[in-house]
Formats: structure tokens, C-alpha cells, sequence
């Protein structure tokens, strides 16, 4: 067990620096701060100064030599546009999008499951027909329109919620809707498919023939067999979800991570871009790390090596 999770550091740790050089490199790309940061009227002496200030004159391999020094010591520099270390703006706006990706998830899981086992046992139904239907629907919706349509729906027509903002948990319901609607589809399917599979195994055949009450098959047999690879699943989409909540956030002016980075994107803010995405990895890392040493608590046959 220690040595496969020290084994799994170490490939987190050779994700994080893919992560950081292509995040780095990508940003170089997209065209020189010099130009947004400073007035019109600057002169070519003034941004060539700002340039050399922030050590952009350097050649790209020392730059990002500096920056990954840095990074070690807890520095991920200054923000261009807030003039303030890059850090802890991400560290102050990231409870809120844990808030929003968790909720979304929590909605996800409570419609997802029940629905999926549901759609199994009643295979070819005409409640089976009907929510795949609302698969496809969920699946096939873009999200920023989701999230306008319940905005005019249930904050502007019928005035149940706010349009946008933070604060107590009614703010939090339409965001959570719109984000956790695509996952809700994908894991409905996800969990019928392996029901599927599983009710038709033998043992479970032979817990039918030995007269045990359906529920109990269904759920305490069959149900937890499935959710192995469902678990997987949850683990990808938690980490999805923290980075698709960009749209979320921004339809809904969701005070989140999302957001900021949206923000500092167009402000080609560096120092800021490279924060948020190196902790938003790092906490993708981390969750998938946790759902693989989940694995043995839903099968015991499962060990680690």
C-alpha cells in the first residue's frame, strides 16, 4: 500500500511538471502582456522596460526555470492585473468553486444512481425509454444556454432564485443545476450499462433462485459490483467539473476560480494563469488518487502492489 501510493506521487508529481510547462508555454504563445498591461500611449522604451521587469526578455527555458524555483517555494509571483501574489487570490476564490463543483456532483449522484438502477431493472420500459431520452437531452445541451434558460425561467419569470451571485443556499441551486446536469446524464448511462452487465452474471442468478428479496439483490449485490468503474468515473468528473465550472461561473458571476482565470486569460496575466491551473491539477490529481485507493474498500479482491 505505501509503495503503490508513494509510486503514485511520483506520477503526480511528473503530471504536475507536464501540466506546468504546457500551461507555460501556451501562455507565451497567446501574445505579449506588454501591450494590454500598459496605456496606448506607451513608448517602446517603456515596454521594453516592463518586459525586462518581469523577466519576459529572458530566454523561455531560464524563465521557466525561475518560475518552477519559485513555484517550489510556495511563490507563483505577482498578478499583473491585481498587483498582489498570485496564490492567495486562487487560494481565497477556491472554496467556491469546491462549493459549486461538489453540489453540482452531490445532484448529480442523488438523480444518477437511483435513475440508472432503476432504468436497468425496468429494461425496455417505457421509464427506461423516457430517461434516456433525458440522457440524450442532458448530454447534447451546452451549458451556457442551460444555465441562461434557468435564469430567465426561474429568476427572471418566476422569481424563485437569484439571477447570479454568492450567498446562502438558494444562490447556489441554479449554478449547481446547470453544471451537474451533463455529469447527472453521463453517469446514469454509465451506472445501466453495468447494472446491466451485472444482473446478468450467475451469482446473481443464484441469489434470485435462493428466494432473497429483490432489493437486497439488487442493491447490496448487484449495485455495489457496479459502482467500481461508476467510481472512476465520479473521480474524472469531480476534476471536470472544476475546470468546466469556467462557464458556470462566468453565466451565473459565480465568485470562483473559473472566473478569476477568465479574467486574468484576457488580461494575459501569467503569473495568475499558471496558479489557478496548477491547483486546479493538482486537485484533480489528488481526487483521482483518492477513488483509486477506493477501489478496495467496494471489492476486497482488489489489493494494492
Amino acid at each position: 500500500m505505501t509503495r503503490y501510493v508513494a509510486r503514485r506521487l511520483v506520477q503526480a508529481l511528473v503530471v504536475m511538471l507536464g501540466v506546468s510547462a504546457v500551461v507555460f508555454l501556451a501562455l507565451r504563445l497567446g501574445g505579449d502582456p506588454a501591450f494590454l498591461m500598459l496605456p496606448p500611449d506607451a513608448t517602446e522604451a517603456d515596454r521594453v522596460r516592463f518586459r525586462h521587469e518581469l523577466g519576459l526578455d529572458r530566454p523561455l527555458p531560464v524563465q521557466y526555470a525561475v518560475f518552477l524555483r519559485r513555484a517550489v517555494q510556495g511563490d507563483f509571483g505577482m498578478s499583473l492585473r491585481f498587483n498582489q501574489p498570485a496564490l492567495p487570490l486562487v487560494v481565497e476564490r477556491l472554496p467556491a468553486t469546491l462549493e459549486l463543483a461538489l453540489a453540482a456532483l452531490g445532484i448529480a449522484l442523488v438523480i444518477a444512481v437511483p435513475a440508472g438502477v432503476l432504468c436497468a431493472v425496468r429494461r425496455n420500459s417505457l421509464y427506461d425509454t423516457l430517461s434516456m431520452l433525458g440522457v440524450l437531452f442532458g448530454q447534447s445541451m451546452p451549458v451556457f444556454w442551460l444555465g441562461i434558460m434557468l435564469i430567465l425561467l426561474l429568476a427572471v419569470r418566476l422569481p424563485l432564485f437569484p439571477t447570479s451571485g454568492r450567498g446562502g443556499l438558494e444562490f447556489l441551486v441554479l449554478p449547481a443545476i446547470t453544471l451537474g446536469l451533463y455529469s447527472t446524464a453521463r453517469v446514469t448511462r454509465l451506472v445501466r450499462a453495468g447494472m446491466l452487465d451485472t444482473l446478468g452474471q450467475d451469482y446473481i442468478r443464484t441469489a434470485d433462485a435462493k428466494g432473497l428479496p429483490r432489493r437486497r439483490v439488487v442493491f447490496r449485490h448487484a449495485l455495489r459490483n457496479t459502482m467500481i468503474p461508476v467510481i472512476t468515473v465520479i473521480g474524472l468528473e469531480l476534476g471536470t467539473l472544476l475546470g468546466g465550472a469556467v462557464i458556470t461561473e462566468t453565466v451565473f458571476a459565480w465568485p470562483g476560480v473559473g472566473r478569476l482565470v477568465v479574467t486574468a486569460i484576457f488580461q494575459r496575466d501569467y503569473p495568475l494563469v499558471q496558479t489557478a491551473v496548477l491547483i486546479t491539477a493538482s486537485l484533480f490529481v489528488t481526487f483521482n488518487l483518492l477513488v483509486d485507493l477506493a477501489y478496495g474498500l467496494l471489492d476486497p479482491r482488489i489489493r494494492y502492489r
